[in-house]
């Protein structure tokens, strides 16, 4: 896959709501996982969305989760942008022009899913999702 570039939206509880509503409008796939697949089953915000994903058959993507429990949704923080694909040198580098000058909110290390994750937000206030997809072989 050749990297992408897709708005990554951040809801307060009405994720699944809200992709479901994107979905009757754009029509196409829309896959949805939780914080509870994710090893906090049992917790508070299990059923939540971590990760929803819905792609169009006219090339659309859309990304969104719920916001974390324990974590606070401050309005303007509802959008990020995010970069994905696995072509890892072609993004790890994007990443470093990214977060050179701004600010690493989680750095770029593997994650529970398999794939390599990071978040920052650049020099000039805008939030970035950095994900390198680890091959199936």
């Amino acid at each position: 896959m050749a990297s992408r570039l897709n708005p990554y939206l951040n809801f307060d509880g009405d994720a699944r709501q809200a992709m479901e509503f994107y979905k009757d409008v754009f029509g196409g796939e829309l896959n949805l996982n939780t914080f509870g697949e994710f090893g906090s089953e049992g917790s508070p915000g299990a059923d939540k969305i971590m990760h929803a994903q819905l792609e169009t058959a006219n090339g659309f993507t859309l990304m969104a989760s719920d916001t974390p429990p324990g974590m606070q949704r401050n309005p303007g923080d509802s959008m990020a942008i995010s970069l994905s694909g696995t072509d890892a040198g072609e993004l790890r580098g994007y990443w470093e022009k990214l977060s050179d000058g701004g600010t690493v909110t989680m750095p770029m290390e593997k994650q529970m899913w398999g794939d390599e994750f990071g978040m920052c937000t650049d020099r000039f206030g805008v939030p970035w999702m950095v994900n390198i997809t680890q091959s199936q072989a």
